[in-house]
């Protein structure tokens, strides 16, 4: 197993720049409802870069973005409380970001990824465990493309995310852990 810590992406001549599609790519998560059932929404809009090192995966960096206001769980009331000063407080802090500080290979085509997760203008540090990035594949258009999953745990409150209501019957309507699965495709810059 090899870890290395990366600050800035590596030098560009052992590197491929892929840019994250848009189109094809989303971030769910998963938080108890009522502490009896999980629900579930997603963003869209997702931007960045993955800086793959060719020579030692272990050297790429990732930067990411994803618009607040994309947040969608099918319930617009739900939607809109989400988008306020309660959670995400979306005029104020527009995105989630996420910047790689390590990368640690842990199997063939699994990974930890270590790096500064910024929501609701707190940044810790969280580890995605990804699986990929696949073997490059040409799509209709003669693009080249690659794909990775990504999944994490984290505590909401740990980034501000504070508001609750409790239960008459005890506990809280939100759950403080939330899920976060990520489903991203890159193009080859």
């Amino acid at each position: 197993m090899t870890t290395s810590a990366v600050a800035t992406p590596a030098t560009p001549a052992a590197t491929t720049a892929w840019n994250i599609d848009p189109a094809h790519s989303a971030a769910e998560f998963k938080v108890k409802h009522m502490m009896i059932s999980n629900v579930k929404g997603s963003f869209s809009g997702l931007s960045g870069v993955l800086t793959e090192h060719t020579v030692d995966s272990t050297l790429s960096f990732i930067e990411a973005s994803i618009p607040v206001a994309t947040v969608a769980t099918g319930d617009a009331q739900r939607d809109g409380h989400l988008k306020s000063a309660d959670f995400f407080d979306a005029e104020k802090y527009p995105t989630l970001d996420f910047k790689s500080t390590k990368v640690v290979k842990k199997g063939e085509a699994e990974y930890d990824v270590t790096g500064d997760l910024t929501i609701h203008g707190v940044t810790r540090p969280a580890t995605f465990a990804v699986e990929g990035p696949s073997a490059p594949g040409k799509d209709p258009w003669g693009n080249t493309r690659i794909g990775l999953s990504a999944t994490t745990k984290i505590n909401r409150k740990d980034f501000g995310l504070t508001w609750n209501a409790a239960l008459e019957t005890g506990g809280f309507l939100v759950g403080e852990e939330v899920a976060i699965t990520l489903e991203v495709q890159f193009i080859k810059a």
